[in-house]
């Protein structure tokens, strides 16, 4: 028997907002060793320096997938970007990012930065496919659940 998965219909994506923080922290820890509190997303989210983006479902307007960046002067810094896992490779993604950046463009950001964990093949291709090119590495920079730590690839983007 085979399962063929469909692209879902396209995401809305408009600016995050606070009351989507429970959603966040629950995508948040189906994807990340050390997860992000609902409370620490309120806190990012209502920020005047955080740029969020969400991917909602058109029909019923539950959260697929949301984006966060912190903006300085003019670079920004996606901070975290996670999808539902039930929705992960199938382009939603793709939707959310392309949009969030054209988001950071237009707060006059002209570069983005990110780091990515290189174990993690579906979002480094991910980011390639969008331009972003390799620009260091941070020894030790994520905790993992056994105490141990990896090393992540460090991420530019010029959006102008």
């Amino acid at each position: 028997m085979f399962f063929r998965f469909r692209r879902p219909r396209p995401s809305t994506i408009r600016p995050l907002r606070i009351d989507a923080a429970e959603a966040c922290a629950a995508i948040h820890r189906s994807g990340f060793a050390h997860p992000w509190s609902a409370a620490e997303f309120a806190t990012l989210i209502a920020s005047p320096t955080t740029l969020g983006s969400a991917a909602l479902d058109p029909a019923t307007g539950r959260l697929r997938g949301f984006a966060l960046s912190r903006l300085a002067a003019d670079e920004a810094e996606i901070l975290t970007i996670a999808v539902d896992p039930s929705l992960r490779g199938r382009g939603v993604g793709a939707d959310l990012l392309r949009e969030h950046l054209t988001r950071a463009a237009l707060s006059r950001a002209r570069a983005i930065f990110l780091e990515v964990d290189p174990d993690n093949a579906a979002a480094v291709a991910l980011y390639r496919r969008f331009g972003f090119r390799d620009v260091g590495r941070r020894e030790g920079y994520y905790r993992l659940k056994d105490g141990q730590s990896a090393s992540a690839i460090v991420m530019r983007k010029d959006l102008a």
